[in-house]
């Protein structure tokens, strides 16, 4: 036996989901996934259940997650009634947003 070698103990299991939660969410995320992508690179709102609330375009919906782009079309619709006086920071960027922690998605 080499002296060097540390041996792990198995990890122990903290938390695993009941299969039928497991099944319900993967039926959550297929619903969206299928609402979501005919409306790709369309003006939406995103809320979210902790509150937080994104309007962008939607650039892809895959395995769980929507692809959001904070468009400077959200930006310039808050606020300001023309351009921003200023270059908006987000304007290519985007945002990846789980699905099973979206509330409402709202097209605008």
């Amino acid at each position: 036996m080499n002296p060097y070698v540390v041996k792990r103990a198995e990890p122990q299991v903290i938390y695993k989901p009941d299969p039928a939660l497991v099944q319900h969410l993967k039926a959550v995320q297929d619903h969206v996934h299928a609402v979501c992508a005919p409306h790709t690179h369309k003006l939406v709102k995103v809320e979210m259940m902790d509150g937080d609330v994104f309007e962008g375009r939607i650039v892809h919906c895959d395995k769980g997650v929507l692809y959001l782009h904070l468009s400077t079309d959200a930006g310039e619709r808050g606020f300001f009634p023309g351009p921003t006086p200023f270059p908006n920071p987000y304007s290519n960027f985007v945002l990846p947003l789980v699905l099973f922690n979206l509330l409402t998605i709202s097209l605008l």
